[in-house]
């Protein structure tokens, strides 16, 4: 009976496979039974599937006469192969594993297979971060290859506190992804209401962690980065010691971070590898550009609009001068140049990159002084725009700069219909969400609101290392201590 149950063992998993020409079957004759390899060679290491399964199989078959039960308690035990491997009886879990990258060998009077995980995908080498630049710091980034970078968070921290926890997400995809923590540092209830999450996910394929954060945000409304995104080893592995928890997703260089506040997002890893001075006076700077990129343009349309008295005589007559021959209004003039250097912006990322940056930059100044000739806007407005933009960039995550320049635009709406009023409300609306959000049960603002003084040394300024003692009460567990003199 059991040939038979094994026939309809490898019937059912070639059906399975079916039409998948690119699956290899390979026939094997070990102590007269027949065995049949099955794996995808595209997606298998070829080199220990011949070297570490296949030849030590034939050689112990051909070398040692004995009888087939003796060589299957030798190959359980582990004394003819190095390889690590599992059995299964299941059609269906054989062939998932198949198309996962790994070999099965199925035993005729077996009624189960042997798989071996050994998959091996191309992926490119380690290079440096794209999105995440620093001048002094680890130059190293994250791939797309799951192993490589648990192995390059593994070179960061070597304690057995660190836990990653595997979850499959994708009906289809059958995608990776670990959590990541230091357990005694980040707050209990956070690992466990990710790991709810995550397993509650039901979706046919996974293939970014933009897909992972929708799918777990709390306000899905707000238009505020709940997830912070990184790809730098070096900013995992610090917000891991802070407390915090990672989201690791195979396919994609990109990790998640939570919980996430405001302030965290406008930190760069460039901040720690200055003097507390330098990056303290830099991190000011980005704050008080972060602030321009906002409302800088509906604060000009309110003010040249509605309030011209607060500009300087002298000032207020050159904007008037330039803007003398202008046919629309200061709203609608700064709504054109808006929009037109965000089209230039988003072209620039799609262009190829040799010509990308110079055709979007050559391309803004052109038109700018074009639309200066043509009388179509006003030269401080061309000022003020290009400024918004230049503060947009300074933001150290892109998810919050898209955020502002979102904002920017019913900002300046309201600005423009309402005047400094409008610009008041509206910043008091943004604020008012912003202090309503959460996220994993962590308020968006802290330690602004709530106000804790204790961590307004790493938030507007960044004092001396040996007096950051404390882990930020905003992530860390009860064991909070960084620093022990």
């Amino acid at each position: 009976m059991k040939p038979k149950i094994q026939c309809d063992l490898l019937a059912l998993v070639k059906q399975r496979l079916e039409k998948c020409e690119d699956v290899i079957y390979q026939a094997l004759r070990i102590h007269g039974s027949t065995c049949t390899m099955i794996y995808i060679e595209s997606i298998v290491d070829n080199r220990t599937l011949q070297e570490s399964i296949i030849s030590p199989l034939i050689k112990e078959s051909a070398a040692v006469e004995e009888h087939f039960d003796s060589f299957i308690d030798r190959l359980d035990r582990g004394d003819m192969l190095s390889v690590p491997f599992e059995r299964s009886s299941s059609a269906d879990y054989i062939a998932n594993m198949i198309v996962s990258g790994n070999a099965a060998m199925i035993v005729e009077p077996l009624s189960e297979s042997y798989l071996f995980d050994i998959a091996q995908y191309q992926k490119r080498a380690v290079s440096e971060s794209q999105n995440e630049q620093v001048v002094n710091g680890p130059q190293e980034a994250f791939i797309e290859d799951i192993n490589t970078n648990l192995s390059l968070l593994r070179h960061k921290i070597k304690h057995t506190d660190l836990k990653t926890i595997r979850y499959q997400i994708g009906d289809y995809s059958k995608t990776t992804v670990y959590m990541v923590y230091i357990d005694g540092l980040c707050k209990p209830e956070i690992v466990s209401q990710l790991d709810q999450k995550l397993s509650s996910i039901t979706i046919d394929g996974a293939f970014g962690v933009s897909t992972l954060s929708e799918q777990m945000k709390e306000a899905v409304i707000s238009p505020f980065p709940q997830f912070q995104y990184t790809e730098r080893p070096d900013s995992v592995a610090a917000s891991l010691l802070e407390g915090r928890v990672g989201l690791m997703q195979d396919g994609t260089p990109s990790t998640l971070l939570v919980p996430v506040t405001l302030f965290s997002m406008l930190q760069s890893s460039e901040d720690y590898y200055h003097s507390f001075f330098s990056s303290s006076w830099i991190r000011l700077i980005r704050f008080l550009f972060a602030i321009i990129s906002l409302l800088l343009p509906s604060l000009y349309v309110a003010i040249t609009t509605f309030q011209p008295s607060i500009i300087p005589t002298d000032l207020l007559i050159t904007i008037t001068a330039s803007r003398e021959n202008i046919p629309f209004s200061a709203l609608m003039e700064a709504l054109i140049m808006e929009l037109t250097f965000e089209g230039l912006r988003e072209a620039g990322t799609r262009i190829p990159k040799p010509v990308g940056q110079t055709i979007s930059i050559i391309g803004a100044i052109v038109i700018g002084q074009a639309a200066v000739a043509a009388g179509i806007v006003s030269n401080p407005m061309v000022i003020v725009v290009s400024i918004t933009g230049i503060a947009s960039y300074i933001i150290p995550h892109f998810e919050l700069g898209l955020t502002f320049r979102l904002l920017r635009f019913p900002i300046l709406i309201f600005g423009g219909t309402l005047g400094l009023i409008g610009v008041f409300a509206a910043a008091f609306l943004v604020y008012g969400h912003m202090a309503s959000l959460r996220s994993f049960n962590t308020p968006y603002l802290q330690p602004i609101a709530p106000l804790i003084l204790s961590e307004w040394k790493d938030t507007l300024i960044r004092v001396p290392s040996m007096r950051m003692k404390n882990r930020p009460k905003s992530y860390a567990s009860n064991n909070n201590i960084r620093r022990r003199d």
